[in-house]
Protein backbone atom coordinates (compact mmCIF):
# COMPACT_ATOMS: atom_id res chain seq x y z
CA UNK A 1 0.00 0.00 0.00
CA UNK A 2 3.11 2.02 1.16
CA UNK A 3 4.82 1.37 -2.30
CA UNK A 4 1.98 2.13 -4.55
CA UNK A 5 1.37 6.10 -2.67
CA UNK A 6 4.76 6.84 -3.17
CA UNK A 7 4.50 5.61 -6.90
CA UNK A 8 1.56 7.60 -7.36
CA UNK A 9 3.05 10.53 -5.56
CA UNK A 10 5.84 10.46 -8.13
CA UNK A 11 4.04 10.10 -11.11
CA UNK A 12 2.00 13.25 -9.63
CA UNK A 13 4.79 15.04 -9.11
CA UNK A 14 6.35 14.32 -12.59
CA UNK A 15 3.18 14.97 -14.12
CA UNK A 16 3.46 18.37 -12.40
CA UNK A 17 6.67 19.21 -13.23
CA UNK A 18 6.27 17.96 -17.06
CA UNK A 19 3.37 20.60 -17.87
CA UNK A 20 5.00 23.08 -15.44
CA UNK A 21 6.19 26.08 -17.00
CA UNK A 22 9.52 26.38 -18.07
CA UNK A 23 12.41 29.10 -17.10
CA UNK A 24 12.60 30.90 -20.18
CA UNK A 25 11.67 34.35 -20.01
CA UNK A 26 11.73 34.94 -23.50
CA UNK A 27 11.79 33.30 -26.73
CA UNK A 28 14.47 31.12 -27.63
CA UNK A 29 15.64 29.23 -30.59
CA UNK A 30 17.96 26.49 -30.18
CA UNK A 31 19.87 24.10 -32.43
CA UNK A 32 19.66 20.17 -32.30
CA UNK A 33 22.31 18.78 -34.19
CA UNK A 34 21.72 15.49 -36.30
CA UNK A 35 24.48 13.24 -33.76
CA UNK A 36 22.74 13.46 -30.62
CA UNK A 37 20.70 11.24 -28.36
CA UNK A 38 18.13 11.09 -26.23
CA UNK A 39 20.39 12.55 -23.06
CA UNK A 40 22.80 14.70 -25.08
CA UNK A 41 19.48 16.71 -26.08
CA UNK A 42 18.34 16.59 -22.64
CA UNK A 43 21.41 18.21 -21.13
CA UNK A 44 21.55 20.43 -24.20
CA UNK A 45 18.12 21.64 -22.93
CA UNK A 46 19.02 22.10 -19.73
CA UNK A 47 22.32 24.23 -20.74
CA UNK A 48 20.03 26.62 -22.69
CA UNK A 49 17.68 27.14 -20.25
CA UNK A 50 14.52 25.93 -22.16
CA UNK A 51 13.95 23.30 -19.24
CA UNK A 52 15.20 23.06 -15.68
CA UNK A 53 14.86 19.00 -15.15
CA UNK A 54 16.69 16.81 -18.11
CA UNK A 55 15.46 13.71 -15.74
CA UNK A 56 11.51 14.99 -16.31
CA UNK A 57 12.43 14.92 -20.00
CA UNK A 58 14.03 11.24 -20.16
CA UNK A 59 11.54 10.09 -18.54
CA UNK A 60 8.98 11.60 -20.40
CA UNK A 61 10.49 10.36 -23.25
CA UNK A 62 10.89 6.70 -22.64
CA UNK A 63 7.39 6.88 -20.59
CA UNK A 64 5.89 7.95 -24.42
CA UNK A 65 8.21 5.95 -26.31
CA UNK A 66 9.51 8.64 -28.49
CA UNK A 67 12.81 8.59 -27.26
CA UNK A 68 13.72 7.28 -31.04
CA UNK A 69 11.62 9.99 -32.85
CA UNK A 70 13.08 13.00 -31.36
CA UNK A 71 14.28 15.31 -34.20
CA UNK A 72 17.56 16.74 -35.48
CA UNK A 73 16.78 21.26 -36.60
CA UNK A 74 16.93 24.27 -35.34
CA UNK A 75 13.52 24.80 -33.21
CA UNK A 76 12.09 28.28 -31.58
CA UNK A 77 10.89 27.41 -27.78
CA UNK A 78 8.39 29.72 -26.53
CA UNK A 79 8.87 31.99 -23.59
CA UNK A 80 7.73 29.68 -20.54
CA UNK A 81 7.26 26.55 -22.67
CA UNK A 82 6.35 23.43 -20.45
CA UNK A 83 8.47 20.42 -21.03
CA UNK A 84 5.93 18.73 -22.58
CA UNK A 85 5.42 21.24 -25.32
CA UNK A 86 9.64 21.20 -26.00
CA UNK A 87 9.37 17.33 -26.13
CA UNK A 88 6.29 17.85 -28.40
CA UNK A 89 8.12 20.31 -31.08
CA UNK A 90 11.09 17.66 -31.04
CA UNK A 91 9.19 14.48 -31.49
CA UNK A 92 7.15 16.65 -34.67
CA UNK A 93 10.06 18.17 -36.00
CA UNK A 94 8.33 22.13 -35.87
CA UNK A 95 11.78 23.39 -36.57
CA UNK A 96 12.32 26.96 -37.90
CA UNK A 97 11.53 27.83 -41.41
CA UNK A 98 13.44 30.67 -43.30
CA UNK A 99 12.18 31.87 -46.34
CA UNK A 100 14.60 32.28 -49.58
CA UNK A 101 13.54 34.70 -52.24
CA UNK A 102 14.52 33.84 -55.42
CA UNK A 103 13.71 37.24 -58.04
CA UNK A 104 12.37 36.23 -61.19
CA UNK A 105 15.02 37.19 -64.17
CA UNK A 106 18.45 36.28 -62.71
CA UNK A 107 20.78 34.31 -64.52
CA UNK A 108 22.02 30.92 -62.51
CA UNK A 109 25.50 32.23 -62.14
CA UNK A 110 23.75 35.06 -60.36
CA UNK A 111 21.28 32.54 -58.10
CA UNK A 112 24.48 30.89 -57.09
CA UNK A 113 26.51 33.87 -55.55
CA UNK A 114 22.67 35.09 -54.15
CA UNK A 115 22.21 31.97 -52.32
CA UNK A 116 26.02 31.70 -51.00
CA UNK A 117 25.10 34.82 -49.17
CA UNK A 118 22.03 32.88 -47.66
CA UNK A 119 23.52 32.23 -43.96
CA UNK A 120 21.08 29.10 -43.05
CA UNK A 121 22.44 27.80 -46.04
CA UNK A 122 24.95 25.28 -45.97
CA UNK A 123 27.92 23.87 -48.50
CA UNK A 124 29.09 24.90 -51.52
CA UNK A 125 27.95 24.46 -55.39
CA UNK A 126 30.31 22.21 -57.60
CA UNK A 127 28.82 23.11 -60.52
CA UNK A 128 26.57 26.28 -62.08
CA UNK A 129 23.13 25.12 -63.32
CA UNK A 130 22.19 24.94 -66.75
CA UNK A 131 20.65 28.57 -67.56
CA UNK A 132 17.08 28.73 -67.18
CA UNK A 133 16.57 25.26 -65.51
CA UNK A 134 15.91 26.70 -61.98
CA UNK A 135 12.12 28.08 -60.80
CA UNK A 136 13.06 31.65 -59.39
CA UNK A 137 10.09 31.87 -56.72
CA UNK A 138 10.50 32.25 -52.56
CA UNK A 139 11.15 28.62 -51.22
CA UNK A 140 10.55 27.89 -47.44
CA UNK A 141 13.93 26.19 -46.08
CA UNK A 142 15.55 24.97 -42.59
CA UNK A 143 18.41 25.64 -41.36
CA UNK A 144 21.56 23.65 -42.59
CA UNK A 145 19.82 22.68 -45.83
CA UNK A 146 22.64 22.39 -48.37
CA UNK A 147 22.77 24.71 -51.06
CA UNK A 148 23.33 21.85 -53.47
CA UNK A 149 19.83 20.43 -52.01
CA UNK A 150 18.19 23.73 -52.83
CA UNK A 151 19.22 23.90 -56.58
CA UNK A 152 17.92 20.55 -56.81
CA UNK A 153 14.54 21.59 -55.33
CA UNK A 154 14.64 24.70 -57.46
CA UNK A 155 14.96 22.52 -60.90
CA UNK A 156 12.60 19.85 -60.05
CA UNK A 157 9.93 22.73 -59.06
CA UNK A 158 10.68 24.14 -62.88
CA UNK A 159 10.70 20.46 -64.32
CA UNK A 160 7.11 20.45 -62.50
CA UNK A 161 6.26 24.07 -63.75
CA UNK A 162 7.36 23.66 -67.12
CA UNK A 163 5.52 20.36 -67.59
CA UNK A 164 2.68 22.15 -66.95
CA UNK A 165 2.69 25.00 -68.39
CA UNK A 166 3.76 23.35 -71.73
CA UNK A 167 0.43 20.79 -71.63
CA UNK A 168 -1.93 24.10 -71.47
CA UNK A 169 0.28 26.20 -74.36
CA UNK A 170 -1.72 27.55 -76.71
CA UNK A 171 -1.12 25.25 -79.97
CA UNK A 172 -0.92 28.25 -82.31
CA UNK A 173 2.48 28.95 -80.54
CA UNK A 174 5.24 28.79 -82.81
CA UNK A 175 7.55 26.72 -80.40
CA UNK A 176 8.63 23.58 -81.03
CA UNK A 177 9.50 22.08 -77.35
CA UNK A 178 9.56 23.58 -73.53
CA UNK A 179 13.42 24.39 -73.88
CA UNK A 180 12.31 26.86 -76.61
CA UNK A 181 9.09 28.26 -74.37
CA UNK A 182 11.75 28.55 -71.65
CA UNK A 183 14.44 30.71 -74.09
CA UNK A 184 11.64 33.06 -75.36
CA UNK A 185 10.22 32.97 -71.67
CA UNK A 186 13.82 33.99 -70.47
CA UNK A 187 13.52 37.00 -73.02
CA UNK A 188 10.20 38.27 -71.72
CA UNK A 189 11.36 37.85 -68.38
CA UNK A 190 14.16 40.86 -68.66
CA UNK A 191 11.76 43.32 -70.85
CA UNK A 192 9.24 43.76 -68.69
CA UNK A 193 9.02 44.13 -65.15
CA UNK A 194 5.46 45.45 -65.44
CA UNK A 195 2.94 41.99 -64.86
CA UNK A 196 0.36 43.30 -66.79
CA UNK A 197 2.69 43.72 -70.14
CA UNK A 198 3.92 40.48 -70.46
CA UNK A 199 1.37 38.63 -72.77
CA UNK A 200 1.37 41.72 -74.76
CA UNK A 201 5.13 41.39 -74.90
CA UNK A 202 5.04 37.74 -75.52
CA UNK A 203 2.75 38.36 -78.39
CA UNK A 204 5.07 40.48 -80.09
CA UNK A 205 7.74 38.11 -80.02
CA UNK A 206 5.72 35.42 -81.49
CA UNK A 207 4.16 37.45 -84.18
CA UNK A 208 7.90 38.61 -85.17
CA UNK A 209 8.50 34.54 -85.11
CA UNK A 210 5.55 33.74 -87.39
CA UNK A 211 6.77 36.37 -89.90
CA UNK A 212 10.64 35.34 -89.80
CA UNK A 213 11.40 38.87 -88.44
CA UNK A 214 14.26 39.06 -85.85
CA UNK A 215 13.00 39.27 -82.28
CA UNK A 216 15.29 42.47 -81.63
CA UNK A 217 15.64 42.31 -78.35
CA UNK A 218 17.85 44.22 -76.22
CA UNK A 219 18.38 41.70 -73.59
CA UNK A 220 19.66 39.70 -75.92
CA UNK A 221 22.60 41.62 -76.72
CA UNK A 222 23.80 42.00 -73.17
CA UNK A 223 23.68 38.52 -72.41
CA UNK A 224 25.49 37.46 -75.20
CA UNK A 225 28.22 39.96 -73.97
CA UNK A 226 28.71 38.72 -70.83
CA UNK A 227 28.07 34.95 -71.44
CA UNK A 228 25.63 35.08 -68.49
CA UNK A 229 28.37 36.03 -66.18
CA UNK A 230 27.87 39.17 -64.50
CA UNK A 231 26.54 42.37 -65.71
CA UNK A 232 27.47 44.68 -68.45
CA UNK A 233 27.56 47.89 -66.51
CA UNK A 234 27.70 50.83 -69.13
CA UNK A 235 24.97 51.46 -71.84
CA UNK A 236 24.13 49.69 -75.08
CA UNK A 237 25.96 51.37 -77.99
CA UNK A 238 25.52 50.94 -81.89
CA UNK A 239 28.41 48.82 -82.17
CA UNK A 240 26.93 46.42 -79.86
CA UNK A 241 23.69 45.99 -82.43
CA UNK A 242 26.06 44.65 -85.01
CA UNK A 243 28.41 42.49 -82.53
CA UNK A 244 27.60 39.04 -83.70
CA UNK A 245 27.17 36.78 -80.78
CA UNK A 246 25.18 33.46 -80.51
CA UNK A 247 22.84 35.62 -78.73
CA UNK A 248 22.73 38.86 -80.03
CA UNK A 249 18.77 38.58 -81.58
CA UNK A 250 19.77 41.64 -84.13
CA UNK A 251 22.37 39.93 -85.85
CA UNK A 252 20.56 36.08 -85.90
CA UNK A 253 17.33 34.88 -86.80
CA UNK A 254 14.97 33.41 -84.59
CA UNK A 255 15.55 32.08 -80.75
CA UNK A 256 18.96 32.28 -79.42
CA UNK A 257 20.51 29.25 -78.67
CA UNK A 258 19.31 29.32 -74.93
CA UNK A 259 18.00 31.04 -72.10
CA UNK A 260 19.34 34.40 -70.95
CA UNK A 261 18.14 33.68 -67.49
CA UNK A 262 15.99 31.92 -65.05
CA UNK A 263 11.98 33.08 -65.91
CA UNK A 264 9.71 33.57 -63.76
CA UNK A 265 5.79 31.01 -64.02
CA UNK A 266 4.11 33.92 -65.08
CA UNK A 267 6.59 35.05 -68.15
CA UNK A 268 6.23 31.21 -69.16
CA UNK A 269 2.83 31.22 -68.74
CA UNK A 270 2.71 34.65 -70.81
CA UNK A 271 4.65 32.70 -73.95
CA UNK A 272 2.67 29.92 -73.60
CA UNK A 273 -0.50 31.88 -74.16
CA UNK A 274 0.52 34.98 -75.95
CA UNK A 275 -2.35 38.36 -76.12
CA UNK A 276 -4.20 38.06 -79.13
CA UNK A 277 -2.83 41.17 -80.50
CA UNK A 278 -0.73 42.17 -83.71
CA UNK A 279 1.78 44.10 -82.09
CA UNK A 280 5.17 43.78 -83.84
CA UNK A 281 7.24 46.65 -81.62
CA UNK A 282 6.95 48.10 -78.44
CA UNK A 283 8.93 51.37 -76.82
CA UNK A 284 9.82 52.49 -72.88
CA UNK A 285 6.70 55.09 -72.01
CA UNK A 286 8.93 56.90 -69.58
CA UNK A 287 7.09 55.77 -66.68
CA UNK A 288 8.27 51.85 -66.26
CA UNK A 289 6.02 50.29 -69.27
CA UNK A 290 6.10 50.24 -72.68
CA UNK A 291 3.98 51.43 -75.69
CA UNK A 292 2.88 48.80 -77.97
CA UNK A 293 2.59 49.09 -82.09
CA UNK A 294 1.39 47.23 -84.98
CA UNK A 295 3.64 49.16 -87.80
CA UNK A 296 6.80 50.51 -88.19
CA UNK A 297 5.42 54.29 -88.56
CA UNK A 298 3.66 54.05 -85.82
CA UNK A 299 6.45 52.23 -83.63
CA UNK A 300 9.21 55.25 -84.52
CA UNK A 301 6.73 58.22 -83.71
CA UNK A 302 6.66 56.35 -80.27
CA UNK A 303 10.72 56.11 -80.20
CA UNK A 304 10.47 59.86 -81.10
CA UNK A 305 8.61 60.32 -78.12
CA UNK A 306 10.55 58.62 -75.87
CA UNK A 307 13.25 60.33 -77.01
CA UNK A 308 11.78 63.76 -76.17
CA UNK A 309 11.29 62.23 -72.62
CA UNK A 310 15.22 61.32 -72.10
CA UNK A 311 15.88 64.48 -73.63
CA UNK A 312 13.75 65.99 -70.43
CA UNK A 313 15.52 63.97 -68.15
CA UNK A 314 18.94 65.64 -69.44
CA UNK A 315 19.99 61.75 -70.53
CA UNK A 316 21.89 60.93 -74.25
CA UNK A 317 19.09 58.52 -75.61
CA UNK A 318 21.47 58.18 -79.04
CA UNK A 319 23.44 55.19 -77.80
CA UNK A 320 21.57 52.38 -78.08
CA UNK A 321 19.25 50.12 -80.37
CA UNK A 322 15.45 50.27 -79.92
CA UNK A 323 14.67 47.30 -82.22
CA UNK A 324 11.22 45.31 -81.20
CA UNK A 325 11.84 46.04 -77.70
CA UNK A 326 13.15 49.33 -78.02
CA UNK A 327 13.79 49.19 -74.48
CA UNK A 328 16.59 52.20 -74.52
CA UNK A 329 15.56 53.52 -78.13
CA UNK A 330 17.79 55.06 -80.84
CA UNK A 331 17.63 54.06 -84.41
CA UNK A 332 14.43 53.32 -85.50
CA UNK A 333 13.83 49.55 -86.46
CA UNK A 334 14.35 48.84 -90.14
CA UNK A 335 12.48 45.53 -90.57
Amino acid sequence: MVAIIIGGSALWIGKARYDAPGPLAEDKAVVVPGEYGLMDIAELLVKQGVIADKWVFVGAALGTRSSSRLKAGEYEFAKGATTRQVLNDIVSGKVVEYKVTVPEGLTSEQIVERIMEVPELSGTVRQIPREGSLLPETYKITRGMTREDFLRRMARAQQAALKEIWAKRDPEVPLRSPDELVILASIVEKETGVANERPMVAAVFVNRLNKKMRLQSDPTIIYGLVRGKGRLDRPLTKDDITTPTPFNTYTIGGLPPGPIGNPGRASMEAVANPAKTNHLYFVADGSGGHVFSETLKEHNRNVAKWREIERDKKVDPSSAPAGASGHTGATPDID
